[in-house]
C-alpha cells in the first residue's frame, strides 16, 4: 500500500477554517497555528499519514526552520521563499510510485501546478470537513468505549459483605 503524504499550506488553511479564521483576522497567529496543528495532528494519527504543514516566511522572518510538533512536520520557509513555491517543489520531489502526495490549499494557481505534477489537491473547506468528520468518528468511538476503574481487590461487594457476616458470626 502506498504511503500518504499531505502538504498543507498553513496560512491558507488558517484563513479559511472556521475554527482559526477569527484568530487570524485578529493577528493572533500563534493561537491560530496551534489550533490548526492540533487538529492536523489528530487527523494524521487517525488517517495514518504524514502531514507537512508549510508556513510563509512573510509572517515569520528569518531562516528556514523545521521542527516536529503535534505529530506534524512544520516548515517555516526562508524569508524570500513562499509556501506555494516550497509546496510545489516538494510535491514534485515526493511524487513517486510508493507515495501518494496530496496538497491542501484553496489557491487555484497552486492547485493547478501540483495537479499537473501528479499530486492530488484538497481545498481548505474539504480538508476542514475531513478533519471534522474524523473528530466526530473518534468522539463517538470514545463514547462507546466503556471506561471503568478496575477494582483494587479481588473481592466483589457481595463477597465482602458475606465475609463480614461470617466474621460477625465468629
Amino acid at each position: 500500500m502506498k504511503e500518504k503524504i499531505l502538504l498543507v499550506d498553513g496560512y491558507n488553511m488558517i484563513a479559511f477554517w472556521q475554527s482559526t479564521k477569527q484568530a487570524f483576522r485578529q493577528g493572533k497567529l500563534d493561537e491560530a497555528r496551534s489550533i490548526l496543528l492540533n487538529k492536523l495532528s489528530n487527523y494524521a494519527s487517525f488517517e495514518e499519514m504524514e502531514i507537512i504543514c508549510v508556513f510563509d516566511a512573510q509572517y515569520v522572518p528569518g531562516l528556514r526552520q523545521r521542527y516536529d510538533q503535534y505529530n506534524v512536520t512544520v516548515i517555516f520557509t526562508e524569508e524570500e521563499e513562499t509556501a506555494d513555491s516550497y509546496i510545489e517543489r516538494m510535491s514534485a520531489e515526493l511524487n513517486t510510485s510508493r507515495l501518494t502526495v496530496s496538497v491542501a490549499t484553496s489557491d487555484l494557481n497552486e492547485q493547478w501546478v501540483v495537479f499537473s505534477q501528479g499530486a492530488l489537491r484538497v481545498s481548505a473547506r474539504e480538508l476542514e470537513k475531513r478533519v471534522s468528520a474524523v473528530k466526530k468518528e473518534v468522539d463517538s468511538f470514545v463514547d462507546q468505549v466503556e471506561l471503568y476503574t478496575p477494582r483494587l481487590n479481588p473481592w466483589t461487594k457481595g463477597n465482602y459483605e458475606a465475609l463480614q457476616d461470617l466474621m460477625k458470626d465468629l
